[in-house]
């Protein structure tokens, strides 16, 4: 029982000690309650912020339109001339350029491109359709 009154009067100190020793701030960290409130403003401030969305450069929008409508007329003369060369390749090639062009638009103007296979009419219809309603013309 002296053995243990001994140790306990020996360490006690030691363990009083490096507790008040560890709330001592060093130079180089700031005090742990100014890090915790800087934290915890921090998070209040980005729940407080709101992201604005980028506004699209207009002249990349009109650079886009443009494409779209000239693409368009492309695939539209293939389509009348039967006396084309390799008439049915050239059409597949204009088309999925033309894909890409409305998945760019489709991403300027804020629409959904959903996971196709190339060249899917149905999502290519369902693109030209909200590209419309939101007032592009091409």
């Amino acid at each position: 029982m002296n053995w243990a009154l001994l140790l306990l009067c020996a360490a006690a100190p030691t363990v009083v000690l490096t507790a008040v020793w560890s709330l001592i701030p060093s130079p180089d960290e700031p005090p742990r309650w100014r890090a915790a409130l800087a934290g915890r403003l921090e998070r209040t401030a980005a729940r407080l912020r709101r992201e604005r969305p980028a506004a699209e450069d207009p002249f990349s929008t009109l650079r886009v339109q443009q494409r779209l409508g000239v693409v368009a007329n492309h695939v539209r003369r293939l389509e009348e001339d039967q006396h084309t060369f390799a008439r049915a390749e050239r059409i597949i090639a204009s088309q999925l350029a033309y894909d890409q062009l409305l998945a760019e638009a489709c991403r300027m103007a804020g629409v959904e491109v959903r996971p196709a296979a190339k060249g899917d009419p149905a999502e290519r219809f369902r693109e030209e359709v909200e590209l419309a309603s939101r007032g592009w013309t091409w």
